[in-house]
């Protein structure tokens, strides 16, 4: 059974997510279907936790004390992906890693080795632009292409390696054929010689992370693709049911 403030002040804080950190009152009221009176008394409570902040324009954004909520969930989630991120390194054989997205780019917050002497890894808390790694491209592939192609003109597209791609459409191609395939590839773009599998981890209906596989270019190509990330997506399936809230549990 739900406590309704909570539930309440839950869906106002998640209106300000859905618009991008910000939105004005009827905004929030739009999305939540709550009434104006109720969403002012829940707003006071979360400006005066820091939870939530008013701009000078009088809209309210997400405040600053969510920062350190998400950091420690952050690396709660990594702490509970590690089981699973073993499992896929059993799969492989190659180094197993997940990653999310924070802002443009690409942070790396959980890993488990390979147990062979030649091992690719990316350090935890490295930051990579997504348009160069397969994990990118699984995180953009939830979002609409509109903010793909607003990521591309910040970020500028940088070229890693001779393989990057570096145009738009070519990238918002690749995209596609992410959603449709349900994985994608890094084939030694972000680095020569090292080519990666990634497939998402949903949280209900949304990608909240993704997770991926990384090697030597002949040994992960020496792999059979579609049944390895046949295999990836029902490990990232069962991690993503721990994210879930389970209905009807208070």
């Amino acid at each position: 059974m739900s406590v309704q403030s909570v539930d309440r002040a839950l869906d106002v804080l998640e209106a300000l997510a859905a618009g991008g950190g910000e939105a004005g009152l009827s905004e929030i009221a739009a999305r939540t279907g709550l009434p104006y009176g109720t969403i002012h008394r829940l707003l006071r409570t979360l400006l005066a936790r820091g939870y939530v902040r008013q701009e000078s324009d009088r809209r309210y954004a997400l405040g600053g004390a969510l920062v350190r909520l998400g950091g420690v969930a952050e690396r709660m989630v990594g702490v509970w992906a590690q089981p699973y991120l073993a499992k896929m390194v059993e799969l492989s054989g190659e180094t197993a890693n997940m990653a999310v997205l924070e802002g443009d780019f690409v942070v790396y917050v959980a890993q488990v080795h390979s147990p062979r002497r030649l091992r690719m890894f990316a350090e935890v808390g490295r930051r990579v632009l997504p348009h160069s790694t397969a994990v990118g491209k699984v995180l953009l592939s939830d979002r609409p292409d509109a903010e793909s192609v607003a990521l591309f003109a910040r970020t500028g597209m940088p070229r890693r390696t001779a393989n990057t791609i570096t145009e738009t459409a070519a990238m918002l191609a690749e995209i596609g054929r992410v959603r449709s395939r349900g994985y994608a590839m890094d084939l030694g773009e972000e680095e020569l010689g090292v080519h990666c599998l990634a497939v998402p981890v949903r949280d209900g209906s949304r990608v909240v992370a993704a997770m991926s596989v990384s090697g030597p270019a002949e040994r992960i190509d020496a792999l059979d693709r579609e049944e390895l990330a046949e295999g990836m997506r029902k490990i990232a399936h069962d991690f993503g049911l721990e994210l879930s809230p389970v209905p009807g549990e208070a």
